[in-house]
């Protein structure tokens, strides 16, 4: 199979906060070891977001440079070495890969590599694969999996590395706080695992969502006057969660969680506030209530590969995750209402775009 590549192509470029563009740049070409890949399908992500508003990303990018990493497409150049990848395979390459030589690497951290390479460009026709991630952590789509069902598999991987990081075992019970994106992923993550699971979530329209996708029981702010005590009050003998994941990212949010877990449970604060921010919590508690705190932050190879295994096993919702479809060309304007959520009964989850305009498989 062969492939006819143009010279130039669409991709969307961030300039800085709250400032995407749409260009035509130079198609990448596969030099040794990499791959350049026709995007299917990439879908919108709450770090995208998070990285438009502000303008920048400490680790991943600095503007100008192409946006979006969540992507599944068709190899259309290989480049010399590759052996494992040949034009026309379907595949799903994640944004990252580690170095595997470092001290974290060594330790089994390699979420932590000191030379973690990310990858960005998603919102594009063509993206090239470094050689790392190519070796790494590209893996091979199945025919019939959606393109835009198989770009799950980025945020899916972290999600399931802070389920394997919290010892989340069937018959626990988890609270999780958040209805977003990352928020409702731990839901049907965790319920799938057989865990019962609390979902604590802003609105009305967000009920129905964390049902649809796990949640047992549904705590909404706006109607309650103690929050931590209403989360509570649903577990055995109202003596708190066996875990609480905490997926907003606000000081409140994390002493709710705190708050929320039982005596000698564990809270995952996975939602990462600004840096510089403060949290103040009971440290009588945490002593005397022998309470684990931890963090979980981005996937490895290992949980992208569980991630990517629960998808095309089609147990996971991934078609329930997709609320909306847009072109390269809608990206600014999509990431602009983004930033002003609907409050319509089915609220935006993911948007895929689709840069030939048309759902791709």
């Amino acid at each position: 199979m062969t492939f006819e590549q143009p010279k130039t192509m669409a991709a969307v470029v961030l300039y800085g906060k709250e400032d995407l563009r749409v260009e035509q740049l130079p198609v990448p070409v596969a030099g040794p070891g990499e791959l350049v890949v026709k995007v299917g399908a990439a879908l919108t992500c709450g770090t995208d977001l998070k990285v438009y508003r502000r303008g920048y990303h400490a680790m991943m990018l600095t503007p100008p440079i192409p946006f979006g990493h969540e992507l599944a497409g068709v190899v259309t150049e290989v480049g010399s070495g590759v052996t494992e990848f040949a034009v026309g395979d379907r595949v799903v390459p994640l944004n990252s890969a580690p170095c595997d030589a470092c001290y974290f690497c060594a330790k089994g951290q390699p979420n932590l590599c000191t030379d973690l390479l990310f990858n960005n460009g998603a919102y594009a026709e063509y993206l090239k694969i470094p050689a790392r991630i190519v070796a790494k952590n590209t893996l091979r789509v199945p025919e019939g999996v959606p393109f835009e069902h198989a770009a799950l598999t980025e945020p899916l991987a972290c999600v399931v590395r802070g389920l394997e990081e919290s010892g989340a075992q069937a018959g626990d019970s988890m609270v999780v706080i958040g209805a977003g994106p990352i928020g409702l992923m731990f839901m049907h993550a965790a319920e799938l695992a057989g865990v019962d699971v609390i979902a604590v979530v802003k609105r009305e329209d967000q009920v129905a969502t964390a049902k649809l996708f796990g949640a047992r029981q549904v705590v909404r702010v706006d109607e309650v006057d103690d929050i931590v005590a209403a989360t509570r009050a649903l577990t055995p003998d109202a003596r708190g969660a066996d875990i609480v994941i905490e997926a907003v990212a606000t000081p409140a949010t994390w002493e709710w969680a705190v708050g929320m877990v039982r005596k000698g449970g564990l809270v995952n604060f996975f939602g990462g506030p600004p840096s510089g921010t403060v949290v103040a919590l009971d440290t009588n508690r945490l002593h005397y209530g022998d309470i684990t705190l931890k963090a979980s932050f981005h996937h490895t190879p290992s949980t992208s590969r569980t991630a990517f295994a629960l998808i095309t096993s089609g147990r996971f919702k991934a078609a329930e995750f997709l609320t909306g479809t847009a072109t390269l060309d809608e990206v600014p304007a999509v990431f602009a209402k983004m930033m002003t959520r609907s409050t319509d009964a089915m609220r935006d989850i993911k948007t895929a775009i689709f840069p030939d305009g048309a759902i791709a498989r």
